[in-house]
């Protein structure tokens, strides 16, 4: 299962993410942990120090490693410079598991051992000095976005990343890209906003919604985001002792976390399971040929001198049953 955590800066998203993660570790669920906000936390939220988290490889400075491999023996790709952040698969790729080991895995991911479990983690990179006034971060996460494109997984395993804050995920296609995103919001008005204008950007996709309410002090909090989320609210956080020892740099125990805290948690889990079924792979690969046709005639052909149109291939459809490139 792919899921994504999104919400305003400030919101406890990466906190949230960090958690869900290693509730699925302490379950012994497979897990890959994906940190593409620009605001590079992730790393330290699940128990990395300042310099284990500086060091981790950013997937950015990989791209050319990534495109070469997952291209394969695609024939409609003529080289691993013609492709975007939206090429799609098709016959011939490479794919990207979960539970396998491949040189992007190699290039990109870490292991962090969490209570016994242990994840791999993966980052797109800082912001640097060096992208002040240059770069747009969105160029940076465009290895994510293909890494996602050319990612299977199977039940009982799963892709959870970190997004960037607000509406910024919209400025490509990767939020399609998941089976299950996590809003999170505060009860305020800037917090359900970001609610209102997320749902209305992926009304027309069939993007998989739910808000997690956090920071929630009270029945008050509550009653104003059922009033604000309806349906969509799922669960529910409060106050925590344990994620403020996580914060300070000392976590305790993983077991140690509050029981509703736990259930929640749980409850997480339940929904991104659920979606299993739901799946429509048919409209996850035609959204992916969507994007990339409206990459390719706004900026990608010019850039690379091709057509990359002609990358789609009209007969592939991405699932656990396709068979990877060799």
């Amino acid at each position: 299962m792919k899921i994504a955590f999104v919400g305003k800066g400030g919101s406890g998203k990466t906190t949230l993410s960090s958690l869900f993660v290693r509730h699925l570790a302490a379950a012994g669920a497979p897990v890959v942990a994906v940190d593409a906000d620009i605001n590079q936390h992730l790393g330290a939220a699940l128990g990395l120090d300042e310099a284990e988290a500086a060091a981790l490889p950013a997937m950015g400075e990989q791209l050319p490693l990534i495109k070469d491999y997952l291209r394969g023996t695609n024939p409609r790709i003529a080289s691993a410079e013609t492709m975007i952040k939206t090429t799609p698969p098709g016959e011939g790729s490479r794919l990207l598991r979960v539970r396998e080991d491949n040189p992007v895995y190699d290039a990109c991911a870490r292991p962090v051992e969490l209570d016994g479990g242990a994840v791999r983690l993966m980052v797109t990179g800082p912001f640097t000095d060096a992208d002040l006034g240059v770069a747009c971060y969105h160029s940076k996460t465009g290895a994510v976005e293909l890494c996602l494109n050319h990612l299977v997984d199977g039940p009982g395993e799963y892709v959870v990343v970190d997004m960037t804050a607000g509406s910024d995920s919209f400025a490509s296609g990767m939020f399609t890209r998941f089976d299950l995103t996590f809003l999170v919001a505060e009860p305020t008005r800037k917090g359900v906003s970001v609610y209102r204008q997320y749902k209305e950007y992926a009304r027309d996709f069939g993007v998989a919604l739910k808000v997690v309410g956090n920071k929630v002090q009270g029945p008050d909090d509550l009653d104003f985001l059922r009033a604000e989320a309806g349906e969509d609210l799922l669960v529910t956080v409060g106050h925590s002792d344990w994620v403020r020892a996580m914060e300070k740099g000392r976590p305790p125990r993983f077991d140690l976390l509050e029981e509703p805290n736990r259930q929640a948690l749980r409850v997480l889990h339940s929904a991104a399971d659920a979606r299993y079924e739901a799946r429509d792979r048919q409209r996850y690969t035609r959204q992916m040929a969507h994007f990339h046709v409206k990459n390719a005639l706004s900026w990608g052909n010019e850039r690379t001198g091709a057509d990359l149109v002609a990358q789609i291939d009209p007969g592939f459809v991405l699932g656990e049953d396709v068979t990877a490139s060799a």
